[in-house]
């Protein structure tokens, strides 16, 4: 599912349980050596899609450590970003000569708990909610929100090693299966020049809400996406389950 919401040259491995043999490299176990079964499980899981991906590019497998916020640390040359929720865990990469950043969330598609959509969603982003949900009350637009949230995250903090509030970006999902984030704190400097705007997008399918946003490595929008939507794409919640 990840490969239709990717730019062209990103390569993505996912996997919907951790039911696959995984032979950990010795410094990520000892990451997670005390963790409960279950977060080892997923941990594991998650990284064995990240090499699975690598793989993909032609990039031997290697550990992939969380760094001290704990983003993950990818092999000279990539850029990249995990996710993991119930029933899924996912990687995506792609070559820092074609992308200066690419996040990717995965979330359970379905409503957000009462007030957590006041407490992310900027006064613009609920009024343009309102609108999503009477277009197609079918998707979770809140959810596909939050979720866009954090992709839009996993792109910024490689880049600026800053936090991002979850009011620093104005996030317009459009019902075709695009997003446009809008940076309103200043944002990072890529190949000379500050980064106003991110663009992804967004995926509702198998009970998944799932987002990707990128940036070129000269720091434009990275347009067209391949594969580009077609019919066939989740367009207004119809591949919704």
């Amino acid at each position: 599912m990840l490969a239709r919401i990717l730019p062209e040259g990103a390569a993505a491995a996912e996997r919907f349980d951790d039911r696959e043999p995984v032979a950990p490299h010795p410094e990520e176990e000892a990451v997670v050596a005390g963790s409960a079964a279950g977060r080892r499980a997923a941990f594991h899981t998650v990284r064995l899609c990240a090499r699975l991906a690598m793989a993909d590019l032609g990039v031997p497998p290697a550990p992939v450590l969380p760094g001290p916020k704990g983003e993950p640390r990818w092999p000279g040359g990539l850029v990249g970003s995990m996710t993991h929720c119930a029933g899924f865990r996912g990687a995506a990469v792609a070559p820092s000569a074609d992308l200066a950043g690419l996040g990717i969330d995965a979330e359970p598609h379905g409503p957000l708990r009462p007030g957590v959509l006041e407490y992310v969603a900027l006064p613009a982003e609920r009024a343009r909610h309102a609108r999503l949900v009477r277009t197609d009350p079918s998707v979770h637009w809140d959810r596909l929100l939050f979720s866009a949230k954090e992709a839009v995250y996993k792109v910024w903090f490689p880049l600026t090693r800053s936090w991002l509030d979850f009011d620093g970006a104005d996030i317009t999902l459009l019902p075709d299966g695009r997003l446009t984030a809008r940076l309103l704190v200043p944002g990072p400097y890529v190949a000379g020049h500050r980064v106003g705007t991110l663009h992804g997008r967004w995926l509702v399918a198998g009970g998944l809400a799932l987002t990707a946003v990128a940036l070129g490595a000269a720091g434009e929008a990275v347009t067209p996406w391949t594969p580009p939507l077609g019919d066939d794409t989740c367009k207004q919640g119809a591949c919704n389950s």
